[in-house]
């Protein structure tokens, strides 16, 4: 399977670890994913993927592509035998921008990219990386109509500054503190976490200590 990623330009590179594009038959069938603090995109241009997430009996099959916020519970990705999908590796906090509705509703639950975007603009976009001139053309389509979507997103700045405090404390520190370090209520922060992140400042701090712990030498910049 041939492998190509970039990290995007400013200001995408605030809210994206990095664009991928893998075309060919994938090493293994199937993937399991721990929880992890990042999040996912995925536009699929080839034969349907399935994922079966958190406690869920069945897994469910994503043609266009699927949008997953940092998960809490570990989930199974199913490839098909050839895959062909234009993706992207987001920061904790960085799809809140492309997302019309608050991260928290999508908590382990990975949706259809049609349903965040709709039908008519998941087709139009699939229709142009379909037919780019190779990955590197794949990816710059991708970034355009990322950046084109970008919006302004109340409380991101707090988010994504106290998440980097909590990465390099790697998990060891007090919530109350960092609420009280950023001059916000508590309250305040946790709102923001679950609107933006989709988890709590708490949950988000358990889930990137069970990833370390579980992953001794795994590097993560979010």
């Amino acid at each position: 399977m041939e492998y190509t990623s970039r990290v995007p330009r400013p200001p995408l590179d605030g809210l994206i670890d990095d664009l991928y594009h893998p075309e060919g038959t994938p090493p293994y069938a199937r993937l399991t994913l721990p929880p992890t603090p990042a999040a996912l995109l995925i536009v699929n241009l080839g034969a349907p993927f399935r994922i079966r997430a958190g406690t869920d009996i069945e897994t469910a099959e994503y043609a266009d592509g699927c949008v997953v916020t940092t998960p809490t519970r570990a989930y199974d990705f199913s490839y098909p035998a050839r895959t062909r999908p234009v993706g992207v590796h987001v920061k904790p906090w960085g799809l809140a921008p492309f997302l019309p509705m608050p991260a928290a509703e999508l908590r382990d639950r990975p949706v259809t990219l049609e349903q965040v975007w709709g039908r008519p603009a998941v087709a139009e976009l699939r229709d142009r990386l379909a037919t780019a001139d190779g990955p590197a053309e794949m990816l710059t389509l991708l970034e355009q109509e990322l950046t084109r979507r970008l919006r302004a997103t109340a409380g991101l700045g707090l988010v994504r500054h106290t998440s980097t405090v909590i990465t390099a404390t790697c998990g060891a520190v007090a919530i109350g503190g960092l609420s009280t370090a950023a001059g916000v209520s508590s309250t305040h922060l946790v709102r923001r976490f679950k609107e933006i992140v989709g988890v709590t400042p708490t949950r988000c701090v358990e889930v990137r200590r069970r990833f370390l712990r579980e992953h001794p030498g795994h590097v993560l910049d979010s």
